[in-house]
């Protein structure tokens, strides 16, 4: 059985898993763990070890991949999103690689989810443009064409009418914070993926992250010309994807769909002491 694992680190939440990457469901109870209060560097990779060694019937060979909630270019992390600014400029795949003594694959959060859906959930073999989002702490984003993914997205982050930064106005921890009901929400998802159609005419949307459990009470409200379905996955695809990209940056599954995202994020990493 091929197999990796996965850690998804986000806002709010840290989780892992063994993966079997042949069939993308996980062979282990997914473990998690809170992100510690400030979401600082250090805090966050204890945080991973834990997790790591409760993951103690993986082989010590399987490849390892992290997702992160930030862009990941050549292995820094180039922007801090509900997380420590520390993150921004951290050499942080360097970081995690000495602190477990172990390669990792790095990416960002959306992007391994984006991958996960295309190679086993929503987006398999959609022959067209798909743009996948996951709603939690933030707002991520996958753009894919033809299931090749166009690295560090982030559309979340972009200005509508009068809200900068559109996840302050309309993640689901918003949505929590403001006990928003689900029609009041979906309001605010119209305007924002109204404005994605405009911009992109997709294919495909698929909504993921820990709210899409729940797409039954917000997506039917949603009124687009582009047919959106909740993620395949679930809250599995950061966990699924990470794994999946691991497997390909150890080369013990190389795919066309996932070899230029590994190249982007991770190829010439910098010394972490730069």
């Amino acid at each position: 059985m091929a197999q990796a694992i996965g850690i998804d680190i986000g806002g709010t939440g840290i989780k892992g898993g063994l993966v079997d990457l042949d069939t993308g469901e996980l062979i282990s109870d997914r473990v998690k763990r809170p992100t510690p209060e400030g979401g600082e560097p250090d805090d966050v990779v204890g945080v991973v070890k834990s997790i790591l060694a409760e993951l103690s019937q993986a082989d010590d060979t399987a490849p390892i991949g992290v997702c992160f909630p930030a862009v990941v270019r050549n292995g820094r992390t180039m922007s801090a999103a509900n997380v420590s600014k520390k993150w921004i400029g951290l050499a942080a795949e360097q970081l995690f690689e000495q602190a477990l003594g172990h390669d990792i694959t790095f990416v960002n959060d959306a992007d391994a989810a984006g991958y996960a859906e295309s190679e086993y959930g929503a987006a398999k073999d959609v022959d067209g443009l798909v743009i996948m989002t996951t709603l939690g702490t933030g707002i991520g984003s996958a753009i894919i064409y033809r299931n090749l993914l166009v690295p560090n997205a982030e559309l979340g982050h972009i200005d509508i009418g009068p809200h900068r930064d559109f996840e302050k106005y309309a993640s689901n921890a918003v949505r929590e914070k403001k006990e928003l009901s689900w029609k009041r929400w979906a309001g605010r998802l119209q305007t924002y993926y109204g404005t994605l159609e405009k911009l992109f005419s997709p294919d495909l949307f698929i909504v993921g992250g820990g709210v899409s459990k729940h797409a039954d009470e917000f997506l039917p409200f949603l009124q687009l010309d582009s047919p959106v379905v909740a993620a395949a996955l679930r809250n599995n695809a950061g966990i699924l994807g990470a794994a999946s990209l691991a497997a390909h940056g150890s080369g013990e599954r190389p795919t066309t769909g996932a070899e230029h995202l590994v190249r982007a994020t991770n190829e010439t990493a910098p010394d972490a002491s730069a």
